[in-house]
């Protein structure tokens, strides 16, 4: 134990009293040792002891500690208080934490070993860095010398003497020293200079007097130059904006139009555009005082002219403004529309669904069905839907709706018809032209583009009409027997007539290229019914659709349950005849990448595949409802949906089953599905109900998928055309049936 000064000089006034104690313990032992003497006796003997200076000595003694309790107790001073606290030992506690481990004898026993690296902590481990020979990135771990750290370091002029750092700066000290003496030597006499270049001395060059040609150029001073440019002008401007004020500034810049359209020739425009704002409102106001003066007539047509709130630029911009906003109002729809991808068709193999996006319905069309439904060839977002009614007795005037997908809301453009619309087509060159089937048998065809809502032509009794409801019509585009210009499309009719209208300048002209009549089979001979049918009566016609490879050939659906195989060329019989079905035939389309293949559905619950060649279907599906509407998907050749009356979509592909569909989804209740329709670009299919509503469904992964068939490359690499493509997978899957 170390002490401190005070303690030591406060231990050493201690030890001085013991001394003094330890005497007086002696004596006071000699003077009790006779115990049996009274006391005065033994204080007499004290007293006359033979040596008095002895006596005296401790007489004084006993005189002082008599006299210590009898002084009085002095005042602490506060330096002997801070002494005393000083020379108080330290108290010591051990305090146990509380996350302190609880270990046993054996384990506190037992040696922990611990291993020492040279790896800074601080140091990353995960650095990457850019390999440019394998255009990627490429851990760098770190090197010998990334985990060394220096502490200190200290640049000094010391070298040790056996080093060749040492040698050489001796070698270098004294060539300096032989130059010098070689110079000295050089200025006395020229004697001197030969002996020391013979005996190998180097010279060095003067460092005062010495130029090199390289080291002879100037650096030019750096300057730094600044701009100081004028900040623009600031104006402050406020206004109020009104209708009013709105009104005569459109007006205004119609009348700058005008009056620039009027001095393009004396070539004065850049005076026109540099009229100011007020000028303008001057010349409105001037226009607004010669109104009242000039006639009516005049001022009525000026007013038209100038009206801007009802003029085609404004009902453009309110259309732009209203689809914002509605895009901006179901901005999670179209972002569905856009990008969701269902990632569940990963983990089920051989199944999909339908993910519902919109359903567009019009205020006008209440109360009515959706007879038939068309996609644009041009315009992807844009569909025309016909309402009518299937009932007889609930009929009424007929709508055409054309909505588009960035406008939901609202239809585009809105047609009436007289009767019921039953069908629609719109034509693949002409984009605008639409024709229209109805109930009372007439045909319209619609210029969309114009604005206006009557039909450019309409069929009539003096033109040519059909007598019983249109169920169908088709522009056929054949370039190479349409040698005139006039267009053209065909209609069929439950009348037993397939028509084909021409549009000529003033009217429809109407002529029947097809009558179809009854096939009664012969009872003696059932397998020539097909090869031989005989015709008698007229056989009503629901549906019908031509050939896109072969121009003349097309197939008729009737209502009782045939199909018939006719030609342009043959009018008066058929090529072949199909009893497939026992109800009448709502749909008949070839498949859009094989020529020979075509799909039927009826309302006898069944949808099947037709080879032309053969008189027997191919494939054959029981959909446990009557089929309102069957077609083909435009991406795939073994694709196509259904739609029931009892509110499902059944989406099949003949590539992954042949059996059942990929997906049988209910899309709506209470109500029938009657038509469907695929879109040309867009993985989208639309129905329509009874109801009047039109929905909108994104088909998932799973029914969109390319088989292994699909990607096809010849033997140099170069990948086929996809109808190629699609032609093979068809022709595949017929071999295997």
């Amino acid at each position: 134990m170390v002490l401190q000064p005070s303690q030591r000089q406060n231990k050493g006034q201690r030890q001085l009293p013991n001394t003094d104690t330890a005497k007086s313990r002696r004596s006071t032992g000699r003077s009790t040792a006779d115990t049996s003497k009274p006391r005065r006796q033994r204080n007499t003997r004290q007293s006359s002891s033979s040596n008095p200076a002895t006596h005296k000595h401790k007489a004084d003694h006993t005189t002082k500690q008599k006299q210590k309790p009898v002084t009085k107790k002095k005042k602490k001073k506060p330096k002997e208080l801070e002494q005393e606290v000083q020379i108080q030992e330290p108290v010591r506690r051990i305090i146990k934490p509380d996350d302190q481990l609880d270990l046993s004898d054996q384990q506190l026993v037992e040696d922990v070993s611990r291993i020492l690296t040279g790896d800074d902590p601080n140091k990353p481990k995960n650095v990457c860095k850019f390999s440019y020979k394998d255009k990627c990135y490429k851990p760098d771990p770190p090197g010998q010398g990334d985990n060394m750290a220096i502490h200190f370091s200290l640049e000094g002029c010391s070298m040790h003497v056996d080093s060749d750092e040492y040698k050489k700066y001796k070698e270098r000290e004294a060539k300096d020293d032989g130059g010098q003496v070689s110079s000295d030597c050089q200025t006395t006499t020229t004697s001197t200079s030969s002996t020391s270049t013979s005996a190998g001395v180097d010279y060095t060059k003067n460092q005062f007097n010495f130029s090199e040609r390289a080291s002879q150029t100037f650096n030019n001073p750096l300057k730094s130059v600044g701009v100081h440019t004028e900040p623009p002008p600031i104006t402050q401007y406020q206004d109020e904006v009104s209708q009013w004020k709105i009104h005569d500034s459109y007006k205004s810049d119609f009348l700058l139009n005008q009056s620039v359209e009027q001095a393009a020739d004396g070539g004065s425009t850049n005076a026109l555009r540099s009229i100011s704002f007020e000028d303008k409102l001057a010349s409105i106001v001037l226009t607004r005082e010669e109104e009242p003066s000039a006639d009516s007539t005049t001022g009525s047509s000026s007013i038209q002219q100038t009206d801007t709130i009802h003029s085609e630029n404004m009902e453009n911009a309110l259309k732009t403004m209203e689809r914002l906003v509605n895009q901006n109002a179901e901005d999670e729809i179209f972002q569905d529309f856009k990008y969701f991808e269902d990632k569940a068709d990963e983990f089920r193999n051989g199944e999909g669904t339908l993910l519902p996006l919109w359903k567009f319905t019009a205020d006008r069309a209440n109360r009515k069905q959706v007879t038939s439904l068309c996609w644009n060839p041009r315009y992807n977002d844009m569909f025309a839907v016909g309402y009518g009614s299937y009932d007889f007795i609930r009929q009424g005037a007929g709508i055409v709706c054309c909505f588009s997908l960035k406008n939901t809301s609202y239809p585009e453009y809105v047609l009436t018809a007289e009767s019921g619309v039953m069908c629609l087509d719109f034509h693949p060159q002409h984009p605008s032209l639409l024709a229209v089937g109805c109930y009372d048998g007439t045909v319209l065809a619609y210029d969309i583009s114009n604005g206006t809502n009557k039909p450019i032509y309409s069929s009539s009794l003096r033109s040519g009409k059909h007598s019983d409801p249109v169920w169908q019509v088709y522009w056929h585009d054949n370039n190479n027997e349409c040698l005139s210009k006039d267009l053209n499309f065909y209609s069929i009719s439950t009348d037993g007539k397939v028509a084909n209208w021409t549009m000529n300048k003033n009217e429809l002209k109407m002529e029947p290229i097809m009558h179809l009549k009854l096939v009664n089979p012969s009872k003696d001979d059932p397998s020539s019914a097909l090869d031989e049918p005989t015709l008698s009566g007229l056989a009503g016609g629901c549906s019908f659709d031509f050939n896109k490879k072969l121009d003349n050939l097309f197939l008729v659906g009737t209502e009782e349950g045939s199909i018939h195989e006719c030609s342009k060329a043959y009018s008066g019989q058929y090529i072949k005849t199909y009893d497939g079905h026992h109800m009448g035939v709502h749909t008949v389309r070839w498949n859009p990448f094989h020529e020979d293949i075509f799909i039927s559905c009826s309302a006898d619950w069944t949808v099947k595949i037709w080879d032309h060649k053969s008189s027997q279907c191919i494939l054959h599906f029981d959909l446990g409802n009557a089929v309102g509407d069957v077609c083909w998907s435009p991406f795939s050749s073994t694709v196509f949906a259904a739609v029931t009356t009892d509110g499902k979509v059944h989406v099949f592909d003949l590539s992954q089953n042949k059996q059942e569909p990929l997906c049988a989804q209910k899309v709506v209740k209470r109500a029938r599905l009657t038509n469907a329709s695929f879109n040309m670009k867009d993985y989208i299919l639309i129905v329509g109900d009874d109801k009047g509503g039109v929905h909108s469904l994104k088909l998932s992964p799973n029914l969109r998928k390319l088989s292994e068939n699909d990607i096809k490359s010849d033997d140099d690499g170069v990948p086929f055309d996809n109808d190629e493509i699609q032609r093979c997978k068809i022709i595949s899957l017929l071999a295997s049936v």
